[in-house]
């Protein structure tokens, strides 16, 4: 448990709202940009573990913004900006051909747009939402640095949640369905948030994502060596978040999370920082 502890929780700073059921009234903007840092990580999670043959330092700068079409269907959109860098070798005594260069590489990740549509909302809020990832990130084959799925993915959601005035209850289940031989996903999660004070908020969330395992997709010697962006990716995680009310427009969060299982995923801590801004 104290290893599992160390899983990578990407995006964790977007969950509270790309994966709530609650839309924006019309006309109403929600935006957040987010850094996450994932530095000098050398071991994946598997069965058994296994080590990458660089140290990987993963940065990803990501923009979220949600618009309000009507006052029951939000626009989202989700643009990644992944700066990676590979750097020295985990164990440079190892008798073997390396196949991998150093390097560093910025380019975006795999672009998002989608569309939340609330068709319930008396007692528990009930929420629909579809959202596509476009095929465009980067792969550079000399480092084996991949910026993010080489296919498209599409995403249903059913949403669920339920405010309580200074806490809030919301679950989603659905999946990641990928193109060119990459696994599908199944993905179910939720998360609980208690009011302390009159500006902070404390979150604990659950998020599992299970590959079906049904792609053999073939992917090069330094991409599986680098572990980015690779088949078959899947995690269970928890952990907690808070978000801090600078006033009713302006905020800042943060994250860190933890994982009870994970396969070809880093083991490594990632933490958080992002700002919102409300229109």
């Amino acid at each position: 448990m104290k290893n599992s502890i160390k899983i990578i929780i990407l995006f964790i700073s977007l969950s509270a709202f790309s994966q709530s059921p609650w839309t924006q009234e019309k006309g109403k903007f929600y935006t957040q940009l987010s850094l996450t840092t994932i530095p000098n990580y050398d071991t994946l999670f598997g069965d058994p573990e296994y080590n990458t043959e660089r140290e990987t330092t993963d940065n990803t700068i990501q923009f979220y913004g949600e618009y309000g079409i009507t006052n029951n269907t939000s626009l989202l959109v989700n643009l990644p900006f992944k700066l990676i860098k590979t750097g020295d070798f985990v164990n440079p005594n190892l008798s073997q051909v390396f196949k991998t260069t150093e390097a560093s590489k910025s380019a975006f990740g795999n672009i998002e747009i989608g569309l939340k549509h609330n068709f319930y909302k008396k007692d528990w809020i009930l929420s629909g939402q579809f959202s596509v990832e476009a095929n465009t990130s980067t792969y550079n084959e000399a480092s084996g640095i991949r910026t993010g799925y080489d296919a498209w993915s599409f995403t249903p959601l059913f949403l669920a949640g339920k405010s309580f005035g200074k806490s809030y209850l919301q679950t989603f289940i659905g999946a990641n369905i990928r193109t060119n031989n990459y696994s599908s996903n199944f993905k179910i999660g939720g998360e609980y948030g208690k009011k302390l004070g009159e500006k902070f908020w404390l979150i604990g969330f659950l998020d599992i994502t299970k590959s079906l395992e049904n792609g053999d997709i073939i992917l090069t010697n330094a991409n599986l060596t680098t572990g980015l962006y690779v088949n078959d990716q899947e995690y269970g995680g928890f952990g907690f978040k808070g978000i801090y009310e600078i006033n009713s427009k302006f905020g800042v969060n943060a994250g860190l999370g933890g994982a009870f299982f994970g396969n070809n995923v880093a083991k490594q801590g990632a933490f958080t920082f992002g700002v919102y801004h409300k229109f």
